[in-house]
């Protein structure tokens, strides 16, 4: 589910002053989808009615609604109650709360919500990852890293899988807490105090990055955590038909495929159309592969992501 307005590189090339082509040159990205009329909820409400209507399943019938957000809609409370009560989902028929690990909070999300499916804690669980990435961005500092980022949602329905159905083969996070600082937004939580540090507040309110300091991690760990997530599934990287990555930009996208050691062919790859829209790129990538057909009764899946903190994250799983 992404917004109704369509952003080119080109155009943000005229709004900022640079030769046409200069953006998507540098980060890769012909378009995005950026909100206008649409809020964050709308969004994510939206992506879980469809998903409720593709699953058969009425909103009456969720227990857990998960909410996979990197940015939430507000500090406090909770992004998911507010999604809840917009599905109409009565007081106290669910548990709805939050999952954040970044980029990552779907593969989380999912994770958590199969265990308490397994555990018997939940029949029927909602997860959903809706993005407003286009906010709070160094277009004046940082043009090239402003222009990798997307607006959109998407949400999937889990319920116990039937005897012989497909399965979750193996799911892995490991984090290297040496690249913290590599990617972050450091206003919005108690590090700085708006009214004592109003200046400190609005400088770290603005999303950094630095890509070189992300590259290193990745191109030192990322090959490592791949083999021991293939290894945990029991397969091994001819198993695999189709990876499903976190869109974090195009270069990087090319240098995770590289890493993975997975042909190209089998790579879900949709960053230049739509950007990175933080922890909604990998349930997006998943949205569009399953519309396309390239996911059937059988097919092996592995889910991919890295995100900020900074960490790695993965999921086996056949169809």
């Amino acid at each position: 589910m992404v917004p109704a307005n369509v952003v080119l590189s080109e155009a943000l090339d005229r709004r900022l002053g640079f030769p046409t082509g200069h953006l998507e040159r540098l980060s890769g990205v012909h378009s995005r989808h950026v909100c206008e009329a649409e809020d964050q909820i709308e969004l994510a409400v939206a992506a879980a009615r469809l998903a409720l209507e593709r699953a058969a399943v009425a909103a009456g019938e969720i227990d857990l609604v998960l909410g996979a957000c990197g940015i939430p809609y507000q500090t406090l409370p909770a992004t998911a109650p507010l999604v809840m009560r917009r599905l109409g989902i009565p007081d106290g028929a669910a548990a709805a709360f939050d999952v954040n690990a970044t980029c990552l909070s779907f593969l989380s999300a999912l994770e958590l919500a199969a265990g308490r499916i397994a555990a018997g804690q939940s029949r029927t669980a909602l997860v959903f990852s809706s993005e407003v990435a286009s906010r709070a961005l160094p277009w004046k500092e940082q043009p090239d890293v402003a222009a990798l980022f997307g607006d959109g949602a998407a949400a999937v329905v889990l319920t116990a899988a039937p005897e012989g159905a497909g399965a979750i083969r193996a799911s892995l996070m490991r984090t290297y807490p040496s690249a913290y600082e590599a990617c972050q937004i450091g206003a919005g939580g108690t590090r700085f105090d708006f009214a004592r540090e109003a200046a400190a507040f609005a400088a770290h309110s603005v999303f950094r990055m630095d890509g070189k300091a992300l590259f290193r991690v990745t191109h030192r760990h990322f090959p490592r955590f791949v083999e021991d997530l293939l290894a945990a599934a029991g397969w091994t990287p001819a198993d695999v038909d189709l990876v499903v990555p976190h869109q974090a930009s195009p270069l990087a996208l090319e240098h995770m495929i590289e890493q993975a050691g997975m042909p190209g062919a089998r790579v879900v790859n949709i960053a230049a159309r739509f950007g990175n829209q933080i922890a909604a790129s990998i349930p997006t990538a998943l949205d569009i592969a399953w519309t396309e057909g390239r996911i059937h009764r059988g097919t092996r899946l592995l889910l991919l992501g890295t995100s900020a903190g900074v960490s790695f994250g993965g999921m086996a799983i056949e169809v």
